[in-house]
């Protein structure tokens, strides 16, 4: 029961070349930074990263996109990743939009042992080329198959041994599903507890959904851009 590890060097090996990664995060916020840096270091290529967007230049899945190491980003937002934007436009790296809502639940259904589910989300859109589309209460809906990782990054505000985990306000954001979603999950937080040290109504994300958890270091926690125009 005791899932802890010394960092992310210790399990990121189990990254190979060709997988696909599900990244929690939204925006800059909740972003497995020591994961990412250490899949940087490791410099595993050909990747299909899953996530709510590319992160930006210099920072989260863009080191990982500047580097060269994803083939392909599933996702529902480009954001302001200015060498993602240029990848994307000529064609280096392959780029799949999913609604934002649509994305998730790809990824709770997985979780959820679902295959597939419907959707009005898409319909009479490109989203919809080529799916099944079937009416329910008189209104188009559009088949979605669910969307499952082979490894996940995953950053939480707490957790414990046996890998339960607690984020923390926005950061919980994707990484609660992208916890459910893959054939092993790494944990990595900012606070490793003991035992009994999160009250159980608080728990987020039960340990059974995690195999690996360490406690990460120098967390840069970047915020987004603020307004541009002068007050």
């Amino acid at each position: 029961m005791d899932k802890r590890v010394a960092n992310a060097e210790a399990v990121i090996g189990r990254v190979k070349e060709g997988m696909t990664i599900l990244i929690g995060a939204f925006g800059l916020c909740g972003v497995p930074e020591n994961l990412i840096r250490a899949l940087l270091r490791q410099n595993t290529k050909n990747l299909t990263v899953v996530s709510n967007n590319p992160g930006t230049d210099g920072f989260g899945i863009g080191l990982l996109i500047e580097n060269r190491q994803v083939k392909k980003m599933i996702g529902s937002y480009v954001g302001s990743n200015k060498t993602f934007e240029k990848l994307a436009l000529s064609k280096e790296i392959e780029m799949e939009l999913n609604p934002q809502g649509t994305l998730a639940e790809r990824m709770r259904a997985a979780g959820a042992g679902i295959p597939a589910f419907f959707t009005p989300t898409g319909y009479g859109t490109m989203a919809a080329e080529g799916k099944e589309v079937r009416d329910f209460n008189g209104r188009p809906h559009v088949l979605v198959p669910c969307l499952r990782g082979d490894i996940a990054f995953v950053k939480a505000w707490k957790g414990d041994r046996w890998g339960n985990l607690m984020y923390r306000k926005t950061a919980r954001n994707f990484n609660a599903v992208v916890a459910t979603a893959a054939d092993y999950t790494i944990a990595e937080v900012e606070h490793l507890v003991d035992l009994g040290q999160i009250d159980p109504d608080s728990v987020h994300t039960p340990g059974i959904f995690v195999d690996a958890i360490f406690q990460g270091t120098d967390y840069q926690k970047r915020m987004e851009p603020g307004p541009k125009r002068k007050r």
